[in-house]
């Protein structure tokens, strides 16, 4: 079995760099329904095109009145209105309110002219076409004139923006029935090596069952991408070398996992350089060592491990933030702080930087790590630490700098 030594390991912090400066925001836009946008980021700068609400309405159930009529008016010497109409929320009163009179209104409905407040049902008596006051009412009581929500002109939501439940209600409030955003990442997953089976497949000694496509769609998704992960390829050089030229037609990203070492039927290091410039090959961490990456004429092909641990891992800290930055969300899709460690943490390693992956219980962070080609090393895991090159265990009670992934991965800082 041929086997070739790595090259010059680059530091976990300058392999991030590196993918990040090639990663090209995308430029294609979409529109979007309104009631279909929660999430997506907003490709334009939106203005209220009118005021909302575009004419005086009520706030609650009651009676339009003319403030000047209500002056004076006591308990024991209330003022009589005249009820000359209704209004209901999908209505508006024909005429012009004049002195003494008093029309019955629905929350929502037009305050008609004339009219400067709303006094609610529960302070009035009602008798036939009558009505009696109580007390005065101030100007613009139970009233919202127009563009009290917001005025025209007002900025709603700024490029780049992540769209929220409110922003797309102030599009909406505003009568426009959709928003132009960017598209979503498209992302090609392609799994390569002889021992895989897609799941599904009949079993078959020696072989294993594909994971790294159910994990990483998971991560693309979560962070507004497209998956489209694709049947495990055998270790055959031609047949992976077509699938990424393939993918790379119809693709923003291509993640390929397994293939990605030094071992005789390793053959991503050897097809990436014929794609486009090599980035790097091998990253001084462990678990993930054997990752590289190319661009590929302004599209970022990844090599990552095939061990699922390594493989995740790897996806949490150095290819979330790759994301991110294609698709336009602000951050790397982690949030940092500190946390103090439940348990002694795996043992770091002389000349590699190791993640860890944490779980949280009782406010402390305890790690997950049985292995590399163990996937529930990750169970249960929602962030992770990255310990610097050494020797000595880290010990319990120590406090450390943790990365808490952000939702749906994670709850966030």
């Amino acid at each position: 079995m041929e086997m070739h030594a790595f090259g010059r390991l680059l530091p976990v912090e300058a392999a991030r760099r590196r993918l990040l400066a090639a990663a090209r925001p995308i430029a294609r836009t979409e529109r979007v329904r309104v009631e279909a946008a929660f999430g997506r980021v907003a490709a334009v700068t939106y203005r209220a095109p009118r005021p909302v609400p575009s004419f005086p309405r009520a706030t609650w159930d009651g009676y339009a009145v003319r403030t000047v009529d209500t002056r004076g008016a006591r308990r024991r010497r209330p003022v009589e209105l005249r009820v000359v109409g209704e209004v209901y929320a999908e209505e508006a009163y024909p005429g012009h309110l004049g002195a003494g009179e008093a029309v019955a209104i629905a929350t929502g409905g037009a305050v008609p002219r004339g009219a400067d407040a709303v006094v609610i049902f529960e302070e009035v008596e009602r008798s036939g076409d009558r009505v009696r006051l109580f007390h005065p009412v101030t100007p613009g009581e139970r009233y919202s004139r127009p563009g009290h929500d917001f005025p025209r002109g007002q900025r709603l939501v700024r490029r780049d923006e992540v769209l929220t439940a409110t922003a797309l209600g102030t599009l909406a409030a505003c009568g426009l029935p959709s928003v132009r955003v960017y598209a979503r990442p498209v992302v090609t997953i392609l799994p390569n090596g002889n021992e895989l089976l897609a799941p599904g497949d009949r079993e078959i000694p020696g072989r294993i069952f594909e994971s790294n496509n159910a994990t990483l769609s998971a991560v693309v998704g979560a962070a507004g991408g497209v998956a489209r992960p694709l049947p495990p390829l055998p270790d055959d050089p031609r047949r992976i070398e077509s699938a990424i030229r393939r993918a790379l037609r119809s693709s923003d990203l291509v993640l390929a996992t397994g293939g990605s070492s030094v071992g005789e039927r390793d053959h991503l290091p050897r097809i990436l350089p014929r794609l486009g410039r090599l980035l790097f090959h091998g990253i001084a961490v462990r678990a993930g060592k054997p990752t590289l990456a190319a661009d590929v004429h302004g599209t970022l092909v990844i090599g990552m491990p095939g061990h699922p641990t390594s493989c995740l891992v790897n996806m949490y800290w150095l290819v979330l933030p790759v994301l991110h930055k294609l698709g336009h969300l602000p951050g790397p899709g982690w949030s940092a702080g500190t946390a103090v460690l439940g348990s002694d943490a795996v043992a770091p390693t002389p000349g590699l930087s190791t993640v860890v992956p944490l779980e949280f219980r009782d406010g402390r962070a305890f790690t997950t790590f049985r292995g590399s080609s163990v996937i529930t090393s990750l169970a249960g895991a929602t962030a992770f630490a990255m310990l610097p090159p050494g020797r000595r265990r880290v010990p319990a009670g120590t406090r450390l700098t943790v990365y808490r992934l952000d939702p749906p991965l994670g709850p966030g800082g």
